[in-house]
C-alpha cells in the first residue's frame, strides 16, 4: 500500500511539474525551442524531423542557387514532389519505427475514419522511447469518445496525463478541466 501511494506522488510531481520545453522539443537544427502553433514549424517525411520556420527559410535562400538542389534542411534528402513521394519517406520511416512518423500515419488514419489502424499507429507511437506526447493526446481522444475503441474514461485520462508530462498544453487544460469538474479545485489550478 505505502508503495502504490509512493508511484502515485511521483507521479503527481511529474504531472504537477513544468515542463523543461514544449511537447515538440526543440529545433533539430538550431536548438531553438518549437513554439506550440504548428504553422510555424514543418515536419518533413524523409526524417520525420520537425524544423523550425527559420531553419526552413534559411535553407531555402541558401538553395536559391539554381545549381542546387531543395533539399531537407536536416538530412540534405530531396525535397519530395508528389503526395505519392511524401508517402513513400514516411512508410520508409513507419517500418523503421520512428514514433513521429507512426503518430502522422496514425492522424490519417483517424482522419479517414479509419480508426482500428489509427489506434494501431499511435499506440505504437505512444509506446515507443519517452512515448510521443501528441499520440498518448489521440489515443485519449478516441478513448474520450469511443471512436475505434469501447469508450473508456479512466484511459482517457492516464493517456491524457501522460500527454500532460511530455508538455501537450491541451492535454494539461483536460487534465486541469476534469479536476476542476470532479471537485479538486485545488488540484486543476
Amino acid at each position: 500500500c505505502k508503495k502504490r501511494v509512493a508511484e502515485l506522488c511521483d507521479r503527481d510531481d511529474l504531472l504537477f511539474a513544468q515542463p523543461e520545453s514544449s511537447h515538440l522539443g526543440d529545433c533539430p537544427i538550431c536548438f531553438l525551442p518549437l513554439v506550440v502553433n504548428a504553422r510555424k514549424s514543418l515536419i518533413m517525411a524523409c526524417c520525420s524531423k520537425l524544423i523550425c520556420d527559420g531553419c526552413c527559410y534559411a535553407s531555402k535562400m541558401r538553395e536559391q542557387n539554381p545549381s542546387m538542389k531543395q533539399t531537407c534542411p536536416f538530412c540534405r534528402h530531396p525535397i519530395p514532389t508528389t503526395n505519392a513521394e511524401i508517402d513513400a519517406d514516411r512508410m520508409k520511416r513507419v517500418e523503421a519505427n520512428d514514433p513521429v512518423a507512426l503518430r502522422k500515419v496514425g492522424i490519417q488514419c483517424s482522419k479517414k475514419k479509419d480508426f482500428t489502424r489509427a489506434f494501431e499507429y499511435l499506440t505504437k507511437a505512444a509506446g515507443l522511447g519517452d512515448g510521443d506526447a501528441v499520440a498518448h493526446y489521440r489515443l485519449a481522444v478516441m478513448y474520450w469518445e469511443g471512436n475505434g475503441v469501447e469508450k473508456d474514461l479512466k484511459i482517457a485520462v492516464y493517456h491524457w496525463e501522460e500527454s500532460a508530462i511530455a508538455g501537450h498544453p491541451t492535454a494539461r487544460y483536460n487534465i486541469g478541466a476534469i479536476e476542476w469538474n470532479n471537485g479538486s479545485k485545488e488540484r486543476a489550478v
